[in-house]
């Protein structure tokens, strides 16, 4: 059975500021190894503590050369620190050799009580340069089996199975539940090295996928040290949160984030995989991953809105065609009162904006509203907002409308914008399932195309990235008043789906 948060005792509870341990070798760039574990603990709020277990010539090149010291100074370092520091969690990375993985499980035993381990069994480096002995793979089933969590990338969990490297996600799947059944572990299949535009990953247990992440590609040559950097932020977040999906999920939100921004710096020559941007959001200001800050985290939360807005009448006739023409107009002219409205709330979204980049975003949505939504919804319905016979606003539109502006009187971005953003998110969302069954002939085929369009899907990537920094940003009661503005208005996206015209009710 597999190791969860219960195996501390008592007193090792999640902590605000914990001490983690990183067990690996060094890599003089700082992209990889020791160098990188250390900022990858410190961006997620832990303190920092290293044993070198190799000392490397590498650069973001490749590597020149590994040396390795004597085990027995391994083990004064090790027993050094746990002599006088409390170890909250572990990280353990590159280990050359089966002595030097021998010399680390004999500390993890000898321990009165052995903190989290988070193995990331390091073997070939980005490069393609081999780090370890193969008598080191073979050695690496012991200390798998103290470790709570394995982090392969898919040719080290091929290689820990004695299998073929994965080419399939399900089968990349397949192998984690191998390997977790095998030890008792829980195991992180990293997608990474798949094809495609999709980079999937899965915490696995004995019983199964504990939690699955999605998410698109980034496009970029800053790969140096991701393995590194994703398994010391698991357990720096794991030992502030005691949660191992939740501090999967926050690590890998975390590492896009960092890789997504390495662009920013200017490490190493060209031809190379240069280094992540560890810093990223400490320099931004940004607080450090938690759960109640991280949109990915709201976003579950909402889940059964989500769903009983994909079960409703409306969303189930509207994607099969059978949805009666009065009934999609009525939605149509309560949907023109809505944006006119929508639109007034954006713009009260650019004043607020604390960059030029949020303010032309905002700006530019509010005017997309009164331009290509409003001209396909009056050319739908064929009423214009503000004529003398448009229709009254429903109950469920009124209540909606209130909320934004109620919202937008706080004068407080944050909140104004997690208010707004379900208008992007859920739409896209909607939009992008009924686009599968979009078709020439479709009764509804123009509204389909607009809300399932690669360029609404890119507005909204880029609505929730702005969100997503404000929350980052944001004190703690602000975040509190940002979460429940953004639930309140996706629960106000299923009360206006859900609407009848008043012919139909009756």
């Amino acid at each position: 059975m597999e190791r969860r948060a219960d195996h501390r005792p008592e007193d090792r509870g999640p902590r605000m500021i914990p001490n983690v341990l990183a067990i690996a070798g060094s890599d003089p760039s700082g992209g990889a190894g020791i160098q990188a574990d250390l900022k990858s603990i410190q961006a997620c709020g832990g303190y920092g503590m290293a044993a070198l277990t190799a000392l490397t010539a590498q650069s973001t090149q490749g590597v020149s050369g590994v040396h390795v010291p004597p085990v027995g100074f391994l083990r004064q370092q090790l027993d050094a620190l746990a002599s006088d520091i409390r170890i909250d969690a572990v990280k353990i990375g590159m280990l050359p050799s089966s002595a030097v993985i021998d010399e680390v499980v004999s500390w993890i035993d000898a321990l009165p009580a052995k903190p989290p381990i988070v193995l990331d069994p390091v073997m070939v480096a980005s490069s393609g340069d081999r780090l370890i002995d193969p008598d080191a793979v073979i050695a690496l089933e012991r200390l798998i089996a103290r470790a709570d969590v394995v982090t392969p990338n898919l040719p080290e969990l091929a290689a820990l199975l004695g299998e073929p490297v994965a080419s399939s996600w399900p089968f990349a799947r397949e192998q984690a539940a191998r390997l977790a059944q095998r030890h008792g572990v829980l195991v992180l299949a990293k997608g990474g090295h798949l094809p495609g535009q999709e980079t999937p990953d899965a915490l696995i247990g004995v019983d199964g996928a504990v939690a699955q992440f999605l998410g698109a590609r980034i496009s970029t040559t800053s790969t140096h040290g991701t393995g590194c950097s994703l398994s010391s932020a698991l357990a720096a977040i794991y030992a502030r949160h005691g949660d191992w999906a939740v501090a999967a999920r926050l690590a890998r939100t975390w590492l896009r984030g960092a890789i997504a921004a390495a662009s920013e710096l200017e490490v190493g020559a060209p031809g190379g995989h240069g280094p992540l941007h560890h810093a990223y959001a400490l320099w931004a200001g940004q607080a450090f991953p938690g759960a109640g800050a991280e949109l990915t985290t709201w976003w579950d939360d909402v889940e059964p809105i989500r769903s009983a807005i994909d079960d409703l009448w409306f969303v189930r006739q509207l994607a099969d065609g059978t949805l009666a023409r009065e009934d999609f107009d009525n939605y149509l002219a309560q949907d023109a009162l809505y944006l006119h409205c929508y639109a007034r709330a954006l713009e009260r979204a650019a004043e607020l904006a604390p960059t030029e980049p949020e303010r032309e975003f905002w700006a530019s949505g509010a005017q997309a509203c009164l331009e290509s939504e409003l001209a396909l919804h009056e050319a739908r319905v064929g009423a214009v907002v503000g004529a003398d016979d448009e229709p009254e606003p429903s109950e469920e539109t009124i209540s909606y409308l209130s909320h934004l502006a109620a919202s937008a009187g706080t004068g407080d971005y944050g909140i104004l914008t997690a208010a707004i953003l379900p208008c992007y998110w859920v739409y896209q969302d909607v939009g992008e399932k009924l686009a599968r069954v979009n078709h020439p002939g479709h009764p509804y085929a123009d509204w389909l195309t607009m809300y399932g369009s690669p360029e609404f899907a890119a507005s909204t990537r880029q609505a929730i990235a702005w969100v997503q920094r404000a929350a980052r940003t944001a004190t703690n009661d602000q975040l509190g008043r940002m979460r429940e503005a953004f639930e309140q208005s996706c629960r106000y996206e299923l009360a206006f789906f859900a609407q009848r015209t008043a012919v139909a009710v009756a």
